[in-house]
């Protein structure tokens, strides 16, 4: 458990002269464990509460498709800015660049522009609601990402039922 407390906060980079500039950063700044698990917490349920709240207020005639759209989007925010508590903003910012997640990540961040432009400019619901899909789409390529061999095992799936 000390071994994966150490990995989230970002004090085990590999680095045993412990210089490296992100565990500086961090200790520069660090919370207590039990704030870091209760941030994390909080912003991730907040950000699955406002997701589902703006999915809930689409069908609202007449301002329903602005407030989904910024709902939404802030919501899979705060669910991204939510693990930050746990590895950090540098680390987490670092990780999400990594070239296993990029591509993920500028697609997510791409089709969470476009859904406000969708939304505001446009005024257009398919495509805000199209946008939304490729976004949480994206944002569950990405998150698959930490978890080991799970993008593996999704593309194993899908081939098999595609047979």
């Amino acid at each position: 458990m000390d071994k994966l407390k150490s990995v989230l906060s970002g004090q085990d980079d590999g680095n045993a002269d412990g210089s490296g500039i992100l565990e500086r950063a961090n200790q520069a700044s660090t919370l207590a464990w039990g704030t870091r698990m209760k941030g994390f917490l909080i912003c991730f349920i907040l950000g699955a509460f406002l997701s589902i709240l703006g999915s809930c207020l689409l069908w609202i005639p007449g301002f329903g498709l602005p407030v989904f759209a910024v709902l939404y989007s802030f919501g899979n925010v705060c669910a991204l800015a939510s693990t930050m508590f746990l590895m950090g903003p540098l680390r987490q910012l670092k990780t999400m660049c990594a070239k296993e997640r990029a591509i993920a990540t500028a697609v997510m961040l791409t089709c969470l522009v476009l859904t406000l432009c969708a939304a505001f400019w446009w005024k257009n619901k398919g495509l805000a609601l199209l946008f939304c899909v490729l976004q949480f789409l994206a944002f569950t390529w990405y998150s698959l990402s930490y978890i080991p061999f799970a993008r593996d095992a999704v593309i194993k799936l899908f081939s098999l039922c595609m047979n």
